[in-house]
C-alpha cells in the first residue's frame, strides 16, 4: 500500500474538520434561558481550516498569514502600512510611543508635553499617554453621539498642546473634519483609534485612514476578531519603521522574520557606540517591546477579513432594528445620533435614560439583565472617577458634566452579527413588557 504523502494527509484533515464544524451542536436559542450577549465571534469552517493551516506550518510567530492580512487590511482600508500586533491596546501603546522616537526629530513628544483626549471611554487610549510622561488634557463629549465636543479644541490647545488622541465611540466617528482643521493649524499629530469602527465611513472614505495613526482591535466583541490580535496602520514609511522598531524589541533592523540582510548592510554599519560591523540585527534604536502576533491568530483574522462587509451590513441592520423599537420610547431616553457625513459601522446601541425618565439606569439594565440581554456600560465613564487615574497629573478644559451624565445614565446593547431575528424580537419584546410596568 503506497505511503500517504503529507498533503493527501492534510486534505483528509481538512475535510474532517469541514465535517466536524457541520455536526458540531448548535445552541438553540430559547427566549429568557440563552444569554443574548452583547458581542462575540461569528465564524465558520474557513477560520477553523485557515488554523489548521498555520499550526501544520508550525512558524507559531508571525508569518505568511500575518503578511496576508497585514496587506488585506491595509488595502481594504486604503492605508499604505499595516503592522499586527498583539492586541487593540498594544497597538495603541505603540501608536503614541511611536510619537516619542528621536527619528522625528523637533515633531516628538517629550514628557510634559499635553495629549488631548476625553475622560469618557477605554483606559487603552489614556493609558499610553500616561504611560510615556505625557499629560492628558480632558475634553467633555458631545450627547448622542458621546465623541469628544471638536468645537471645544481650539480652546484647549496651548503651546504644550502636541497631539490629539480620540475614539470613534462606538463605531461613531468624530467630528473629522473640525479635528483634521486643529491638526493642520496647529501642527498636531493625531492617533486615531478605530478599535471600536472598523467598517465606519466619513463622507465615503474609511475611518482609520484620517489620522496620521490609527489603531485596531481584534478581540472576540470586535468587528472581526483574531482571539486576541490589534493593528498599527499608517501611511507614512517613517513611521511605520518606528512603530514596527518599538513592536519588535526595539531594534533597528526591520527585516521581516526569517529573512536577513533586508537593508543590505548588516555588517557594514557604524551604529551608537558600537564597534563598525555589529550585526544589524542586534542593533537597537528604541527602548522597545516584543508585541508581535502569531501567525495562527493571523490565519484566523484572513478568513474573519473576508466576512467583513457582511459583519458591518449585519451591524447596521441590527442597529436600525434596534433603533426602531427604542425610539417609541424616546421621551424617555436620549438616542444615538450618528455624525454628521458619516455612516457608522456600529460597535453598540447606545440608551442615555433622561434626568426626568420615571425610571433609573439601573432599573432597566436589572431588568434586561434578569431576562439574560447582556447590556455594557460606556467602558469607563469618567475615567477621572476611576481609582487607577485619582492622582494623575492632568488638565481639565471646561467641565466635564456630559461625560458624568453618561457615567450615571447610559447603557448599551449589541448590535453584532450573531445575534437572530428570534433574539432581536425577544429583546423587543422585554423592552416593550419593561416600559409597560413603568407607564
Amino acid at each position: 500500500m503506497p505511503m500517504k504523502t503529507p498533503e493527501k494527509i492534510k486534505k483528509v484533515i481538512f475535510k474532517n474538520i469541514i465535517e466536524f464544524f457541520k455536526a458540531k451542536k448548535k445552541d438553540k436559542f430559547i427566549a429568557g434561558k440563552t444569554l443574548i450577549n452583547y458581542g462575540g465571534r461569528c465564524y465558520n469552517e474557513k477560520e477553523l481550516l485557515n488554523l489548521a493551516d498555520a499550526a501544520f506550518d508550525f512558524w507559531l510567530t508571525a508569518g505568511r498569514f500575518a503578511r496576508e492580512f497585514e496587506e488585506k487590511l491595509a488595502d481594504f482600508l486604503k492605508i499604505k502600512y499595516c503592522l499586527l500586533t498583539n492586541s487593540g491596546s498594544s497597538a495603541n501603546l505603540l501608536a503614541l510611543t511611536a510619537l516619542t522616537s528621536p527619528l522625528l526629530k523637533g515633531r516628538r513628544l517629550r514628557p510634559g508635553d499635553e495629549v488631548i483626549t476625553t475622560a469618557c471611554g477605554f483606559p487603552t487610549t489614556l493609558n499610553p499617554i500616561i504611560q510615556n510622561n505625557l499629560v492628558p488634557l480632558f475634553i467633555d463629549i458631545e450627547l448622542g453621539n458621546y465623541n469628544i465636543n471638536a468645537q471645544k479644541l481650539e480652546k484647549a490647545i496651548t503651546k504644550k498642546t502636541r497631539a490629539i488622541f480620540t475614539a470613534h465611540t462606538l463605531g461613531n466617528p468624530v467630528d473629522i473634519d473640525a479635528i483634521k482643521r486643529m491638526t493642520r493649524k496647529h501642527n498636531l499629530w493625531w492617533i486615531e483609534d478605530n478599535c471600536d469602527s472598523l467598517g465606519s465611513t466619513y463622507r465615503g472614505r474609511y475611518t482609520g485612514g484620517f489620522g496620521d495613526i490609527s489603531t485596531c482591535s481584534f478581540y472576540p466583541p470586535h468587528h472581526i476578531t483574531m482571539g486576541e490580535g490589534g493593528a498599527v496602520l499608517t501611511n507614512e514609511a517613517l513611521l511605520r519603521r518606528i512603530i514596527m522598531s518599538f513592536r519588535d524589541w526595539g531594534r533597528d533592523c526591520w527585516c521581516e522574520s526569517g529573512h536577513d540582510n533586508t537593508c543590505k548592510k548588516r555588517f557594514k554599519q557604524k551604529l551608537g557606540d558600537l564597534p563598525y560591523g555589529y550585526d544589524h540585527k542586534y542593533v537597537y534604536s528604541h527602548i522597545g517591546y516584543n508585541l508581535r502576533t502569531t501567525d495562527m491568530q493571523a490565519a484566523i483574522g484572513c478568513a474573519q477579513l473576508e466576512k467583513l462587509p457582511e459583519f458591518i451590513r449585519a451591524r447596521r441592520r441590527n442597529f436600525e432594528f434596534l433603533y426602531e423599537i427604542f425610539e417609541k420610547y424616546k421621551d424617555y431616553l436620549m438616542l444615538p445620533q450618528a455624525e454628521e457625513h458619516s455612516e457608522p459601522s456600529w460597535f453598540g446601541f447606545a440608551a442615555l435614560v433622561k434626568r426626568d425618565a420615571p425610571f433609573k439606569r439601573q432599573d432597566i439594565v436589572n431588568y434586561l439583565e434578569n431576562r439574560k440581554i447582556a447590556t455594557r456600560m460606556l467602558f469607563g465613564g469618567n475615567l477621572l472617577k476611576q481609582p487607577a487615574y485619582r492622582n494623575i497629573e492632568h488638565r481639565v478644559v471646561g467641565s466635564l458634566k456630559n461625560t458624568d451624565l453618561v457615567m450615571n445614565n447610559l447603557f448599551w446593547i449589541g448590535v453584532y452579527p450573531g445575534l437572530t431575528k428570534p433574539m432581536l424580537d425577544y429583546i423587543e419584546k422585554t423592552i416593550e413588557r419593561f416600559f409597560k410596568r413603568k407607564n
